[in-house]
């Protein structure tokens, strides 16, 4: 990870799975990857979670009691604060081949069957957890850029403002909201 990662780019990934030697192999396959590793035991868990904080990815056993991952993929897909996280699923290989099918339908954006191998999932989760930062930084990127257009809106608003005032213009004011203008221009980020 760069040094300028920050504490909002390392939202975490959000394990769910009943089984705690699941979420233990899972945990010693990510480990290394050095992000918040974060437990539930149960789609009901998992729902608490993604409502306490942000996540970067959700790998979803899809057999538990309960809510099963199919049913609460669907409600994470619902909530508008969490429809856009990443969903992989995991199953064990003697489930039905229609499950892969339904996960896709349900929002997951992709499907492993366990044992899965640990270098393709680590490789899997690399890759989403890559996008996350992209999009993090797309999102300060665009915030710093809609901040300089609302100042130079601002300043052009106070511009016009003094322009049109019936009073003779104070050209020496008039220049100096003019180089911030300017100042503002060449220095706020365009598309």
């Amino acid at each position: 990870m760069s040094a300028e990662a920050t504490t909002d780019e390392r939202a975490g990934i959000l394990l769910v799975d009943d089984m705690e030697d699941n979420l233990i192999a899972l945990e010693a396959v990510l480990g290394s990857l050095n992000e918040p590793l974060v437990r539930a035991r149960s789609g009901e868990e998992a729902m608490k979670a993604l409502l306490r904080r942000r996540f970067a990815l959700i790998l979803l056993d899809v057999r538990m009691p309960g809510m099963d991952g199919f049913e609460t993929a669907a409600n994470i897909k619902r909530l508008d604060q969490t429809k856009d996280v990443p969903i992989i699923f995991l199953t064990g290989t003697e489930d039905d081949s229609g499950f892969a099918f339904r996960g896709y339908a349900t929002g997951a954006a992709d499907y492993l069957a366990k044992p899965f191998d640990p270098w393709v999932l680590r490789a899997k989760v690399t890759v989403f957890l890559d996008l996350h930062r992209k999009n993090r930084q797309l999102e300060r990127m665009l915030a710093r850029e809609r901040t300089g257009h609302e100042a130079i809106l601002s300043q052009l608003a106070e511009l016009e403002s003094r322009l049109d005032d019936d009073t003779p213009p104070d050209i020496p004011s008039l220049r100096r909201l003019t180089r911030q203008l300017r100042h503002l221009i060449t220095h706020t980020p365009h598309r």
